[in-house]
């Protein structure tokens, strides 16, 4: 693109023309898809001279996978103001040196999708790749951008060239043609899907979301999966009070296998198997379509500075992926419960589930804190997957806890907005500080919870737990969970208790 365009084009996110064009301009060319790679040209005004590391991802926030990106790269090439090609080596995985980075205007690389690509190890998530189509294309930003070293924080615009007729979603703010990013780490947050899509829109707490969708077979819309999620939605929006966000974009991406959901600050993508669709198709996606979307509180709005400065070149592991992930799952199932749209018979039996698969399918002898440290080793994704399971039950038994330290008046939900409010999008929580933040706003009671069965691994105290509200636990010959029961004799007390677990504050439950 002519670099005046983008001058005259160029936005900041509040919408606002900037002066000048943002320092990294990227054009990804989606008309050629023949041989599913993508062709992307960045244009420069120049490199710093310490600039001359052309950098691609080895893994992303919210992932804790080693992605390696590097790896799908071929012809990558720099280029000076005359057109004559710059020397460039591979110095590494996801490495190139450019001997003259000053002299730079114009760099060029094809890069593979990841979805169809083979490696031999470390695939990439589907829900966080890339896929180039006859009919559509998928780009998580770190699948596709890198960025020169020491750029990470440049103001970025994306051009994407596309067939007329071509849908585009995505998060990013867009005017006459052009996708904006405040830096390199907003363009990661922010997927983008083109293509023979489908979408809808909602309000929620005044705030636009949509929900845009691409089905091989035609088969699932985006009505339909706006009109299954509407409730769980709103609901949301009052548990929440007032989303902490401006937009939210939902990316539905149907294909052939089931892969999952990757959260972002301003949307979440999922990578789905395609089928005729179903009531139960809709119900499932909004189980999974809940988890993520509470996301825009933790990690956007509460988050330690390892998240807010990401570094992808070196994976650096948070010890708080108990609340990233296990509080949100938590509270995707709680803010239904509350509402009224998960029945407690129903969030009871999911619970069940969730202790039995932590004591049955992983190590209970990792803690919650291991896990997250080793989350980017071979050893720690076997036991990843806990998180939502041990994750979530725990952050139900602390939910319990505070609520019964404050007479019922505050639970896990005031602790994250209260904990959001103080930090927020903006400010981070020191990372190794945080327990001692939690214990300093609550009690000495809570910082000895978090240090048993967060940084510790006892077994959770779910029977004992749960009694408190006149719920019983039994079990089998062997302490494993089998069902819940409300206790037909349950206390005054106890009703109490139930009552604000069930978002019923100061209401009795019979």
């Amino acid at each position: 693109m002519n670099p005046l365009t983008h001058i005259l084009l160029a936005l900041s996110l509040t919408g606002t023309v900037t002066p000048q064009a943002p320092p990294l301009r990227y054009t990804v060319d989606l008309n050629d898809r023949a041989d599913s790679v993508f062709k992307v040209t960045l244009r420069v005004d120049s490199l710093p001279g310490e600039s001359g590391v052309y950098q691609f991802a080895s893994t992303a926030p919210g992932t804790y996978q080693v992605m390696d990106i590097g790896r799908y790269v071929r012809r990558f090439r720099a280029f000076d103001r005359a057109g004559a090609e710059l020397e460039t080596t591979r110095i590494g995985t996801n490495q190139w040196r450019i001997a003259t980075p000053r002299r730079v205007r114009l760099i060029r690389y094809e890069i593979r999708e990841t979805y169809d690509t083979p490696v031999t190890e470390h695939p990439v998530y589907r829900m966080c790749g890339s896929a180039l189509w006859a009919d559509h294309a998928l780009i998580n930003g770190q699948a596709v951008f890198g960025f020169p070293r020491g750029m990470q924080s440049a103001p970025i615009s994306v051009q994407l060239l596309r067939p007329a007729g071509w849908i585009v979603g995505t998060p990013l703010r867009q005017r006459r043609g052009l996708y904006f990013a405040d830096d390199y780490d907003q363009l990661v947050d922010s997927p983008i899907m083109a293509g023979r899509l489908t979408r809808a829109e909602i309000l929620v707490t005044g705030v636009p979301v949509q929900v845009l969708v691409y089905s091989r077979s035609g088969e699932i819309k985006a009505p339909q999966l706006l009109t299954a999620m509407r409730s769980m939605l709103l609901a949301a929006g009052g548990f929440l009070g007032k989303l902490p966000v401006d937009r939210y974009t939902f990316l539905f991406h149907f294909t052939d296998s089931d892969d999952g959901a990757w959260e972002h600050s301003y949307g979440s993508e999922y990578s789905l198997r395609d089928h005729p669709y179903s009531p139960q198709t809709g119900a499932a996606v909004t189980d999974m379509a809940a988890h993520e979307f509470f996301h825009v509180v933790t990690p956007l709005n509460l988050h330690s500075e390892i998240i807010e400065h990401f570094n992808f070149e070196t994976p650096v592991p948070s010890r708080h992926l108990w609340l990233y992930e296990g509080a949100t799952e938590w509270a995707a199932h709680k803010m239904q419960l509350e509402s009224g749209l998960k029945p407690v018979g129903t969030y009871l039996a999911g619970l069940v589930g969730k202790i039995r698969f932590d004591r049955l399918g992983f190590d209970t002898t990792y803690s919650l804190s291991e896990l997250a440290m080793t989350s980017f080793s071979d050893s720690g994704q076997k036991q990843y997957g806990n998180i939502y399971m041990r994750g979530a039950v725990v952050a139900g038994l602390l939910d319990i806890r505070l609520l019964e330290l404050s007479d019922g008046q505050h639970g896990l939900r005031d602790l994250i907005g209260g904990l959001s409010r103080t930090y927020g999008k903006k400010r981070a929580f020191p990372d190794d500080s945080l327990f001692a933040i939690v214990t300093e706003r609550t009690s000495p009671e809570i910082g000895d919870f978090l240090r048993r069965y967060v940084e510790g691994a006892e077994h959770p105290p779910v029977k004992e737990y749960y009694a408190k509200l006149g719920i019983r636990l039994i079990e089998d010959e062997k302490g494993l969970p089998v069902r819940f029961e409300l206790d037909s004799n349950a206390t005054p007390a106890q009703l109490k208790l139930r009552a604000a677990w069930l978002g019923r504050r100061g209401t009795p439950v019979t």
